[in-house]
């Protein structure tokens, strides 16, 4: 009964985004596999009972089978909230840090989106589910690899994937009508300025690796980014090339899990 409650409910979401000419992603039509309940429940106890309100995040979170991005030991603890390990040091963020990430983005249909620190794809899975034109760096080649091929398995083949210094952006698919940085960096890349549009959205965790961070919001306004909202996090650094030559099969230090976060500061 809870099952049928939930693919009510997801149903009914559906209809109203495609009533009000939101469209579905690609994932809407994908056949039962188990978990439904939990993301349902993810969702509900997460997401809506925070601050998470644009319907199509919240569909798009409710689509993305969490369960098939993170390591084998991890399923049963998918649907948590909290981050888990995915390998090289890396961790797939809780999931209201990823819809937080995602509704600060104000992704519509049509819009390009840069994501940088691919991971184990999901991010970019989420935002392939409001998009049809996502590009993803990941400074790992096998995480790319992986994510690439993980993103093609599940039909997320619209989202492109290299590996490359995410602080260089994408320059050849520039600008962007959003840039989401999944890793802190100490500054604003210059590169991502470049490379935003004029009204466009840059969400990035800013500070210091293993201290205090803060998750930006911003947008680009006659060529300057005007800080929108913030929030405290903790990400795993924005590494560069150079730090991953320097110790040859080590990744960067994992930083501590975020905490959840309470409620985003309204711009």
């Amino acid at each position: 009964m809870k099952k049928i409650k939930a693919l009510v409910a997801l149903a009914l979401l559906a209809g109203l985004m495609i009533l009000a000419g939101l469209g579905v992603g690609v994932g809407a039509g994908r056949a039962p596999d188990g978990f439904e309940d939990a993301r349902q429940a993810m969702v509900a106890r997460q997401l809506q009972r925070r601050d998470i309100t644009d319907p199509r995040v919240l569909i798009a979170m409710g689509t993305v089978p969490r369960h098939r991005f993170v390591p084998a030991a991890q399923v049963s603890r998918a649907y948590g909230d909290y981050p888990l390990p995915i390998g090289e040091d890396q961790t797939i963020s809780q999931p209201y840090i990823v819809a937080l990430m995602t509704q600060w983005a104000e992704v519509a249909p049509g819009d390009k989106v840069l994501e940088v620190g691919t991971g184990s794809g999901y991010q970019a899975a989420v935002l392939a589910e409001l998009t049809d034109k996502v590009f993803s760096i990941e400074i790992r080649p096998d995480l790319a690899h992986q994510a690439a091929a993980r993103l093609q398995d599940l039909g997320y083949g619209q989202v492109q994937v290299r590996s490359g210094d995410g602080y260089q952006g994408w320059p050849e698919a520039a600008p962007f009508d959003a840039i989401l940085v999944t890793a802190a960096a100490p500054q604003v890349p210059p590169a991502f300025t470049a490379q935003l549009k004029e009204g466009g959205r840059l969400v990035i965790p800013l500070g210091p690796s293993g201290g205090a961070q803060t998750l930006m919001r911003y947008r680009r306004v006659q060529g300057k980014l005007v800080e929108e909202a913030s929030l405290p996090v903790r990400f795993v650094p924005l590494v560069r090339p150079e730090a991953l030559k320097a110790a040859p099969g080590a990744g960067p230090p994992a930083a501590p899990a975020p905490r959840p976060g309470p409620g985003a500061p309204k711009p």
